[in-house]
């Protein structure tokens, strides 16, 4: 913890004392804090649009008008946000979840979850990289997003896949708009799935992409609904740190496997980079679970780190150019959609396959 605190005063010791820095931080403070405020509006509460996608719209809306023109002078600022205070962000985000929330969910709930991030994700990869030719980053990205807890996700995969910012923002869009026409989907699919409130609420919450959008869909339906799928959405959450660790070594021995080294035709083994965020992730939730911590202090640092990621994601929008997205072309639009597909779908299955299994054992 203290290695984890030094670098962070030094390296704000190194940047802050120019003014570049701070006016960065500072626009990408207040692009954040409109994004916060507009979440906050009536008609994006029923659309279930969070604070962080309406940040990085607007981010993406001043990125590609009045920023261009004064990115020099603010770049490093912004950067620091992009980077450095998302980090921060999904450490704090840990402060959401508990472990007991595993234990009220069960078995079932643990089990369904594994299933959905890990196929999810598989599929994501295979189809993205082999059918659409598209590159491992946009694919990694989009079956992060989606197989887990959407923008956060996204963001939080980004400094493991190591994918400029464009990628980043194409992926985040399609959760945004898969996500959302799901809110409208499941409540519609509901009375033809022959699932009780509690099946429902389990369903809901190892498919849905974001936590806001997971509320929407499954309070249509019920309150009992609700309080389940919100338990095994955020247990869905809690799988992105061993998520994030797990992919880090995969990429780190596939790239091991592509260098040599200069002695005796030995691999080159580089270390494993395990990202300190998502270990400190789970450490915020070890601390969560042994109510340590008040319920005012916890929503102070709920509040710090919806600030935080809202920063995060408004540079994001400032860095992201339109020229860039368009580029992308269709096939991650097309990827995004055969996932939501498979996680209406196949999810179903899922849920209907692990609930029948354990029932009967």
């Amino acid at each position: 913890m203290n290695r984890v605190l030094s670098y962070f005063v030094e390296m704000i010791r190194e940047r802050c004392t120019t003014a570049e820095w701070w006016f960065g931080v500072l626009l990408a403070g207040t692009v954040g804090a409109a994004g916060m405020l507009a979440a906050e509006l009536e008609w994006a509460k029923r659309l279930g649009l969070s604070a962080l996608t309406m940040a990085i719209v607007l981010g993406m809306i001043a990125g590609n008008t009045v920023y261009p023109s004064i990115a020099p002078r603010t770049s490093s600022g912004v950067d620091f946000s992009r980077n450095q205070l998302l980090r921060a962000g999904i450490v704090l985000y840990g402060f959401r979840i508990t472990f007991q929330q595993i234990a009220d969910i069960g078995w079932a709930g643990l089990v369904i979850d594994a299933l959905v991030v890990s196929v999810t994700f598989w599929l994501a990869v295979q189809l993205g990289t082999r059918v659409f030719r598209m590159d491992r980053q946009t694919a990694m990205l989009i079956g992060a997003g989606a197989s887990i807890c959407g923008a956060a996700a996204v963001l939080a995969s980004e400094p493991v896949v190591k994918a400029p910012a464009h990628k980043v923002a194409v992926a985040v869009a399609t959760v945004v708009l898969f996500g959302t026409l799901g809110m409208f989907i499941y409540p519609l699919l509901y009375p033809a799935l022959g699932l009780s409130e509690h099946a429902y609420g389990v369903y809901a919450g190892s498919t849905i992409h974001e936590v806001a959008q997971v509320v929407v869909a499954a309070r249509s339906v019920g309150e009992e609904a609700a309080a389940t799928a919100v338990i095994v959405k955020m247990l869905r959450v809690m799988m992105l740190a061993p998520f994030l660790i797990v992919l880090s070594i995969i990429l780190r021995k596939e790239t091991d496997g592509g260098e040599v080294g200069s002695t005796a035709g030995h691999t080159a083994r580089s270390p494993i980079t395990i990202p300190w965020f998502a270990v400190f992730f789970i450490v915020a939730s070890a601390v969560n679970s042994l109510n340590v911590l008040s319920s005012p202090a916890i929503g102070i640092l709920t509040d710090i780190d919806n600030a935080l990621l809202a920063m995060a994601m408004a540079a994001l929008g400032l860095r992201t150019h339109a020229g860039a997205i368009r580029q992308a072309g269709g096939k991650p639009l097309l990827l995004a959609a055969i996932l939501f597909v498979f996680l209406v779908a196949g999810g179903y299955g899922v849920n209907r396959m692990v609930m029948s299994v354990l029932a009967s054992s």
